[in-house]
């Protein structure tokens, strides 16, 4: 379980000033697809009813969780508004 104390909120427009390691925060092919599920249902909701979701995701300091639209998925990122890019490998979760 996640210690959910220990999650800092941060607002999408600080984003571009953490660090992100380079390797993924899930070992697992079917964590990894589960993830990309979410991504997308997540994006349908920003596009089509202009719903924000909640991302759960780690940078070097620690687990961090930010609330926005997702506007679009590539193999690498993750688009928010104000072309802020979130790294895909390093998303734990999207609700």
């Amino acid at each position: 379980m996640i210690p959910y104390k220990d999650i800092q909120i941060i607002e999408k427009e600080n984003i571009k000033f953490l660090n992100f390691p380079k390797d993924d925060v899930f070992n697992k092919h079917e964590d990894k697809i589960d993830r990309i599920i979410n991504l997308n249902r997540g994006l349908s909701l920003g596009n089509l009813e202009q719903q924000k979701v909640k991302i759960l995701f780690v940078d070097d300091q620690g687990l961090k969780r930010v609330e926005t639209t997702i506007w679009g998925i590539t193999d690498k990122s993750v688009i928010l508004k104000q072309s802020t890019i979130l790294p895909l490998k390093r998303i734990i979760s999207i609700a």
